[in-house]
């Protein structure tokens, strides 16, 4: 998790010279707290394991620069933490790791599945009445899961590491109150192939409550959804259920 917000650190960093640079770029930086109730289950061989998931408080960085150039599309760049942590009593055979986890024993595990989100977007509109973007998004995992349990009356320990990028399609709308400074949002990643499916979506409110020429400043609070179904991704398996209410602030220089 920390080389994730060592990236994203750096990537803010270097985004921020150019916006102050040229009044013509836009830089957008937000930071969100995002409640989750995750479910779900995974596995590396054979059939998926369910765990019962601690409801867990995680954070989400991003920024985007946007820019007048033509047919060059304007980049975002977002972390999400993702780690879950549970465990379940196995009423089945349970692989992992190389090892054969003994069944009506308890098993826990840490699955650390944060990851960055690489997008490439067009504006189709973009007014303070309506805004529309399109574009492609690439979510690099780096992830690692860890299963501690019982295999022939001992203890084991197994970890499996996964890495790749998932390449999905990317949406964001927004519609704009007259004189209210309020906002209703939708933004959205999708892939489905064969027998796998990311779905990260999220629909909320913002209240913009300054604006002005140097910088704008908005609180965002609303729903955010991750799905996680994975099929034979490095192999590894997982159908994981990421869901609930978000707030945050983004900064509009």
């Amino acid at each position: 998790m920390k080389k994730y917000c060592l990236a994203a650190a750096l990537s803010l960093a270097c985004l921020t010279p150019a916006a102050h640079a040229d009044t013509l770029l836009g830089l957008y930086l937000g930071a969100e707290g995002w409640q989750s109730e995750p479910e779900g289950s995974f596995a590396e061989k054979g059939n998926l394991q369910e765990f019962n998931f601690e409801d867990e408080t995680y954070t989400s960085l991003y920024a985007s620069l946007e820019h007048p150039v033509p047919l060059v599309p304007n980049v975002k760049l977002k972390y999400t933490e993702l780690e879950l942590t549970g465990n379940t009593t196995l009423t089945d055979t349970f692989e992992f790791g190389g090892s054969n986890f003994t069944v009506g024993t308890t098993a826990n595990t840490v699955a650390d599945l944060s990851h960055i989100d690489y997008i490439l977007y067009y504006e189709l509109f973009d007014n303070d009445l309506v805004s529309f973007d399109f574009g492609i998004n690439a979510k690099q995992f780096d992830a690692d899961v860890t299963v501690t349990g019982e295999v022939n009356g001992a203890q084991v320990t197994e970890t499996v590491d996964f890495s790749g990028f998932v390449p999905l399609g990317y949406l964001r709308a927004e519609v704009g109150l007259p004189l209210t400074g309020l906002s209703v949002f939708a933004e959205g990643s999708l892939l489905a192939i064969d027998d796998s499916k990311i779905q990260d979506y999220q629909i909320g409110i913002a209240w913009e409550f300054i604006d002005n020429l140097a910088v704008d400043v908005a609180l965002r609070a609303g729903y955010r959804s991750l799905v996680l179904e994975l099929d034979d991704i490095d192999d590894f398996d997982s159908d994981i259920d990421a869901s609930g209410p978000f707030a945050g602030l983004q900064v509009h220089f």
